[in-house]
């Protein structure tokens, strides 16, 4: 008897879900152009960092015995 409630409620679900996942992408869309926009704006505040070699990142070893 409630089946056709079933399919009408996972259909709504579905519909809701698809919506609302194109709204967050749509917003991470528009926050990610205006963040690249800015940093395009403003190169002097993001430099690019010097390369360091893996023997500079990480500590030397010493072995505990």
């Amino acid at each position: 008897a409630g089946v056709h409630r079933q399919i009408l409620f996972a259909t709504v679900g579905w519909f809701v879900g698809y919506y609302l996942t194109k709204r967050a992408e749509y917003i991470h869309a528009k926050v990610d152009r205006e963040l690249f926009e800015y940093v395009r704006q403003h190169p002097e505040d993001f430099k690019a960092a010097e390369k360091k070699r893996i023997g500079e990142l990480l500590e030397d070893f010493h072995p505990v015995r």
